[in-house]
């Protein structure tokens, strides 16, 4: 294996998913992670199995039929969590058991009560334990970055013996600074006699804004793992984000000197999947994949680039899937243009859902004059990747206005046939959630709500993302319209929609 090589371990779906707010089903987790695979991850840690059978299911599903990367679940250095966490990964086409215990004086006094000893003993047993079912197994130290830096180097030096192929050490509560984090990497490449013998992690968290810069100073110092996540989501702060690492290699080659195998193409989309999915919608000055990303408002800088794009950008959009194309289809297209440009976006639809996404454009260009890339992106995931519909929008009526009680009337379809109702609010979407809570006798709660403008202009498609808790588990909503009410709408009866599979799901019915 070449000293060049970095390999990417992508969390978003482990410790990405445990960003406040965010909950995933079986099927978003498979649709993301085959996402990651046509990015070119080389590792998806696709959950923790032991959490619960939710995230068990997820990690197994991504195990049976996602090919390509290796698929690891995570696991506490102890037995009943290693059984479980084999149980799930073990169809995988590469699987791996990553297995991990605290190494710092602070979690060993307030959380583990143990002793050094006990630790190291523990660490040790939990790798060989774990080589009786895989051979590829990680061992993370978790809060490495302020352990003791000889007790850490005898645990990394102990469970490579054991049979650690990954060791990670992560700055877990995002403490270190990227000089320090360099040097704590390049000391342990020092005090640690075999470890050549096993390939470094680093997973840096954003507490304080360094995670990326702290990963990539550990790359630097000899690391050949990174550990990050889509768009830097996860505990706290997040993350260090997968692209910023990868256009940092990318964009800065020369300097780095490191190799990684992935479909840049792929990053804008992967994001901008990630992001409709948990809800948690990208800042418009996030590096890489922020909407203001290859914007340009200075006059100057708008000359420069018109002359020179390199004046002032150090990379193109297009390079990783978001060059910015104008209108691509109107109402009078057909289906295979429609087909076509659909594969040009990558989107390679089966019959059925190329009908579902025909049909979803028509009604869409028959609102809107101009149907741009970003419409069709949004609505292949509004109404291709979508969970079943049980309740389905079928009509909607508001009145409202600064002196009257705001009314809705709302019909829905539930199994072919059609249920009214109408409900008064302190606002129009109050008022049709009402009635939608009648319909379905499902009842939410509104814990977030944000509306985004899929592309430009007055006609614009309206996307409202919201986080609904029902029966106490909290269930994201996507609703998309030329009318933003409507979209709203839609998006509660989405969560509703997603509530009801998943609660089908257990019980084993339809």
């Amino acid at each position: 294996m070449s000293s060049n090589r970095v390999y990417l371990f992508d969390t978003t779906l482990r410790d990405g998913e445990q960003s406040p707010g965010v909950s995933l089903n079986v099927e978003e987790k498979l649709e993301i992670a085959q996402q990651l695979a046509r990015l070119g991850v080389d590792i998806i840690e696709a959950g923790f199995p032991i959490a619960s059978p939710g995230d068990f299911a997820a990690v197994q599903t991504i195990a049976r039929k996602v090919k390509g990367p290796v698929i690891a679940g995570l696991c506490r250095a102890v037995r009943g969590d290693i059984d479980r966490t084999w149980e799930a990964v073990r169809e995988a086409e590469n699987p791996r058991i990553h297995t991990f215990l605290a190494t710092s004086d602070i979690h060993l006094r307030y959380k583990l009560q143990k002793s050094r000893p006990e630790v190291l003993e523990q660490a040790v047993e939990a790798v060989k334990y774990a080589r009786k079912y895989c051979s590829d197994v990680e061992f993370s130290a978790e809060d490495a970055s302020r352990s003791d830096i000889d007790f850490l180097a005898q645990v990394v030096e102990k469970v490579i013996d054991a049979g650690a192929k990954v060791v990670n050490l992560p700055d877990t509560v995002g403490y270190a600074v990227p000089e320090e984090f360099g040097q704590f990497i390049r000391t342990l490449f020092e005090k640690v006699p075999n470890i050549d013998k096993a390939i470094i992690s680093v997973h840096c968290h954003d507490d304080l804004g360094l995670a990326v810069a702290n990963s990539l100073a550990g790359i630097l110092a000899g690391a050949r793992q990174v550990e990050c996540a889509v768009n830097g989501i996860g505990e706290r702060a997040g993350n260090a984000a997968l692209e910023e690492i990868i256009m940092a290699l990318y964009t800065r080659q020369a300097f780095f000197n490191k190799q990684i195998n992935v479909n840049y193409g792929e990053l804008f989309r992967t994001s901008r999947l990630v992001s409709t999915l948990t809800g948690m919608q990208v800042q418009p000055n996030k590096a890489i994949v922020g909407k203001n990303a290859f914007a340009h408002e200075s006059g100057i800088h708008q000359d420069g680039v018109l002359k020179e794009r390199t004046t002032y950008e150090i990379m193109s959009p297009e390079l990783i899937g978001a060059s910015r194309s104008t209108l691509v289809l109107g109402k009078h297209s057909g289906r295979h243009a429609f087909r076509k440009h659909m594969q040009e976006l990558g989107y390679d639809l089966s019959d059925e859902e190329l009908d579902r996404a025909f049909k979803a454009f028509k009604e869409i260009a028959d609102k809107k004059k101009e149907v741009t890339n970003e419409d069709l992106e949004a609505l292949v995931n509004d109404k291709v990747r979508a969970i079943p519909e049980r309740f389905k929008l079928v009509y909607l009526h508001i009145s409202s206005g600064t002196s009257i009680v705001p009314t809705a009337t709302v019909k829905l379809a539930i199994d072919n046939m059609e249920f009214e109702a109408a409900a008064t609010g302190d606002g129009p979407v109050d008022a049709a959630c009402h009635a939608v809570d009648k319909i379905t006798d499902i009842y939410g709660k509104m814990h977030d709500y944000k509306l985004n403008a899929v592309s430009s202009g007055k006609d614009a498609l309206g996307e409202v993302i919201s986080h609904i808790e029902i029966d106490g588990k909290i269930y994201g909503g996507r609703g998309l319209s030329t009318d933003i009410i409507e979209a709203s709408v839609k998006s509660y009866i989405n969560a509703i929609n997603k509530y009801y599979y998943e609660k089908h799901q257990q019980t084993g019915q339809a």
